[in-house]
């Protein structure tokens, strides 16, 4: 344990010192480990999976499925097959998650059936890329439709979209960093919103169906023209929208009862959002036309004017809300990677630090958000969103053969929720269809940039984890001591 850490704990209990004998009975209450806390149930880890996985996806992401898909028809069957596969690979990670009860999701997984190299990649990949990047995509969402409604008949600047997104970074990183329990009630209150309005926008695509307007729907499959390579898209496109569905798997340690809540929360939570998407894009096909949901700019806010006139405002303001809430669980959920990844050191160990007050993982929560900070620069929101799939299903991919492996090498782990085999190896197909599909109907360049990325982590694998050279640790002992008084952060005591 390092000086400042030892220097901050003694501070702490000798803070609990010279109080009367009264208070000293009175106070006797069991000490906190200094270790992130149990404090997340089964409501909040419910709303922290339908929470992460709503946010802007449903109101963006429904012109760029519809786009691939082809027509009307096929579109909404992608939605509904996104739901599905959702759905099966969240079954995996339920076995994962209460088989290997570690937060850290995907990472903690690979250590345990492939060893250390391929979870340090996915963690190489994922702190740097991946969970900071979706963190941007979010909050650029977020200030798209802040902004919007001050700037009437144009877009609104790049610079104040940015300005915005790095404004609600801060916020929300701060608020992380503050409390679980606040991050928690955070994500419930946003929840509740994103479900209203979503049930405002189903109520009113039911009431228009009801009234004849069914055209859009009748010929649904009318000028299908799909590509194999465009069908994937499409799926990227849809999935990005469910993306969330293994949040929960990243801070296992924080979840009452894991073998119980972790299943059901998965249970309620995945089918709710399924239903919902689904719901919400036939609500659009009764008002709009497959051109029209193309060309306007925001679907939701469209649908809004046509039918919720003059309470359309709700719209822009509920979507406000529920971007802010799905990036207010992804930044909670990727603290726990990059928390994770410090302590088995394959990061810096400073970002494993917590807080000493707070018992937060606040020096990784902080990284990612600066991280996020750069993503927000490039502001191409679809660009992001397909390379960010690719990288991502390849470790979704490799997690579901995690599992198959699993179960022959390690058959001695308790298992409270087991699948089908035949579940694991269907994931293991989609994801390298939804991998290689794109590359082969539309080579490009930046899929190679992603796969060279990925693998330049070897770079510092070699020397700082695996030789573990002297110069390095010298190196960061006094920054990380710095940081750690600066931010009044303290290893996390080692628990059974």
């Amino acid at each position: 344990m390092d000086e400042g850490s030892i220097m901050m704990r003694k501070e702490s209990q000798n803070g609990s010192t010279g109080h009367s004998a009264d208070c000293q009975t009175k106070d006797k209450q069991p000490v906190k480990a200094t270790v992130l806390q149990k404090d997340v149930g089964l409501l909040s880890g419910i709303c922290l999976i339908v929470g992460t996985m709503i946010g802007s996806g449903i109101f963006i992401s429904p012109k760029a499925v519809l786009l691939y898909s082809g027509a009307v028809g096929p579109c909404l069957l992608v939605w509904a097959a996104c739901g599905v596969l959702a759905t099966l690979g969240a079954l995996c990670y339920a076995e994962l998650g209460t088989m290997i009860t570690k937060s850290g999701g995907e990472y903690s997984y690979l250590t345990e059936a492939f060893g250390s190299l391929p979870a340090y990649l996915y963690s190489w990949t994922t702190v740097m890329v991946l969970k900071p990047s979706g963190f941007a995509i979010i909050t650029l969402s977020f200030a798209e439709y802040a902004s919007t409604p001050f700037y009437h008949g144009c877009t609104p600047p790049p610079l104040v979209t940015k300005c915005l997104s790095a404004v609600a970074i801060f916020l929300i990183v701060s608020v992380n960093c503050l409390s679980v329990k606040l991050a928690s009630y955070v994500q419930n209150f946003f929840t509740v919103a994103k479900l209203f309005i979503i049930l405002v926008i189903v109520v009113a695509g039911m009431v228009m169906l009801a009234r004849g307007n069914t055209e859009n729907l009748s010929n649904a499959f009318d000028g299908t023209s799909a590509s194999v390579g465009g069908i994937g898209l499409a799926f990227y496109n849809g999935l990005w929208a469910y993306d969330g569905w293994n949040q929960l798997n990243f801070i296992t340690e924080e979840l009452k009862q894991p073998s119980r809540n972790l299943p059901l929360a998965i249970l309620i939570g995945i089918p709710l959002v399924s239903v919902c998407y689904v719901l919400v894009n036939v609500a659009y096909f009764s008002v709009m036309t497959a051109t029209e949901l193309l060309l306007s700019p925001a679907v939701a806010v469209t649908f809004g004017d046509r039918v919720l006139s003059p309470l359309s405002w709700i719209i822009p303001l509920f979507v406000v809300f529920s971007t802010i809430g799905s990036a207010n669980g992804s930044c909670f959920t990727a603290g726990r990677l990059a928390y994770v990844s410090g302590r088995e050191g394959h990061m810096v160990k400073i970002l494993s630090y917590i807080s000493l007050k707070r018992y937060t993982p606040a020096p990784a929560l902080i990284f990612n958000g600066i991280m996020a900070i750069f993503y927000i620069i490039p502001a191409d929101i679809n660009t992001l969103i397909n390379y960010f799939s690719f990288a991502q299903w390849v470790f979704y991919g490799l997690t579901a053969l995690a599992l198959i492996v699993m179960r022959f090498t390690r058959k001695e782990l308790h298992r409270p929720v087991k699948v089908p085999i035949v579940v694991p190896c269907l994931m293991v197909l989609v994801s390298c269809y939804l991998v290689l599909a794109p590359i082969i109907d539309k080579p490009e360049l930046e899929y190679l940039y992603c796969t060279v990325f990925i693998f330049s982590g070897l770079l510092l694998y070699y020397p700082f984890v695996y030789r573990k050279v002297n110069w390095s640790r010298k190196l960061m002992r006094p920054i990380t001591m710095h940081l750690q008084l600066l931010m009044e952060v303290v290893p996390p005591e080692k628990t059974d």
